[in-house]
């Protein structure tokens, strides 16, 4: 175990190296502007396409429960459909990883959108991270990882050297482990942040 855990240890490490590394600025010359990525914003749509673009940003892996649709399928992230297709116009890639059990779900949004999707895609490990960068045939320092929890989707992007953008949860049924340790890994959504309701879960059986 200990052998393990010292393993794990260095990995992280060599990792956390690596990411710093690339991570550098290219020039001594280049904008300030141009890495002022922000690590939190109330929703998706608040998130600055233009800001993106000009820290290199190509590509954008996305969560999707409470970051897009809240799990119980009761609110939407308001005017997150338009930000992707204005996203998409600018030339973004986009990719979703969910850990959401209910493939349907995925299945649906990720027609409905025209993004490809993992699910359930185990976050934080990296290996779902590596193949959506794969998939969009971009680097790290090109991607940064958008969703709503700090031990998933940041974590994760933590680990595969990407920049990552954590957004307000959508209000939803806490589990057990979020009434313990929800305030640590979620950002509360705001009481003054407008919310879209959305059908209920019947609306995917009767349009997908």
């Amino acid at each position: 175990m200990l052998n393990l855990l010292t393993i794990v240890f260095k990995r992280l490490t060599t990792l956390n190296f690596q990411c710093a590394l690339r991570r550098q600025p290219t020039s001594k010359y280049k904008s300030p502007k141009s890495s002022s990525i922000p690590t939190n914003v109330d929703i998706l749509a608040s998130i600055d396409i233009h800001q993106l673009k000009l820290a290199g940003i190509r590509g954008v892996i996305l969560d999707l429960d409470n970051t897009i649709v809240s799990e119980d399928d009761r609110y939407l992230s308001p005017y997150s459909e338009a930000w992707i297709r204005q996203a998409k116009e600018m030339g973004i890639k986009f990719f979703f990883l969910s850990n959401g059990k209910r493939r349907y779900r995925v299945e649906y949004w990720s027609s409905y959108l025209d993004i490809p999707a993992t699910s359930p895609a185990k976050k934080p490990f990296p290996n779902a991270f590596c193949k959506a960068m794969r998939y969009m045939k971009l680097t790290p320092k090109e991607v940064v990882i958008v969703g709503d929890s700090r031990h998933t989707d940041i974590l994760g992007a933590w680990l595969v050297c990407c920049s990552s953008i954590q957004v307000a949860s959508l209000p939803h049924p806490p589990r057990w482990w979020e009434r313990v340790l929800g305030k640590y890994v979620q950002i509360p959504y705001p009481l003054n942040q407008k919310l879209w309701d959305f059908q209920s879960s019947n609306y995917y059986h009767s349009n997908y």
